[in-house]
């Protein structure tokens, strides 16, 4: 069987309705058929106590073990606070150039920053994200164009600002992508 399909994982979600745009985005984003998978994710062991933060690439590890036999690639929606070592918080992370990628709503909430609810701009938050992070699967790295969904995104303005679509240059490296 050959890998043909996105496979979008939900994750101590409170609200899973905020990956329902991604369905159709990804799936245009990088032609592929897109799917909901219930996997078990055991997030207690990425837990760090000290910093009150999930250890991202724990997370990306068991999302990645055992995948469907049709995935092409898989993404893990997590609804709690992630970081790496040398970072202090990530609304993302990637296997470049590989199976899996993980993106995190906690911080592309608007209430994280004191705002009231609202699940329009965190579902176009998450959509940019998830795009950027599934880009780098295909081995896209951060863009200088700030509109890009490529460009690197440091703080949630950074996110703002850009849009869910790649520029010309990463769009023509997306799809010389070797399938």
């Amino acid at each position: 069987m050959t890998p043909s399909k996105l496979y979008i994982i939900p994750i101590e979600l409170t609200d899973v309705t905020v990956i329902d745009p991604l369905f159709t985005i990804l799936a245009q984003s990088f032609k592929l058929n897109t799917a909901l998978y219930r996997k078990s994710i055991a997030v207690h062991r990425a837990y760090d106590p000290k910093r009150n933060q999930y250890y991202s690439s724990e997370i990306l590890a068991q999302i990645i073990h055992d995948p469907p036999p049709d995935a092409f690639r898989v993404l893990g929606v997590v609804g709690l606070d992630i970081y790496i070592p040398v970072l202090t918080y990530l609304y993302g992370e990637a296997q470049f150039k590989g199976l899996g990628a993980l993106t995190s709503t906690f911080r592309l909430d608007p209430s994280f920053y004191g705002n009231p609810d609202d699940l329009h701009l965190l579902q176009e938050r998450l959509v940019k994200e998830a795009v950027h992070e599934v880009g780098h699967t295909y081995g896209l790295i951060h863009c200088t164009h700030p509109e890009c969904v490529m460009s690197s995104s440091t703080y949630i303005e950074d996110v703002d600002e850009k849009t869910a679509s790649f520029c010309k240059s990463c769009h023509e490296r997306l799809t010389s992508f070797p399938l």
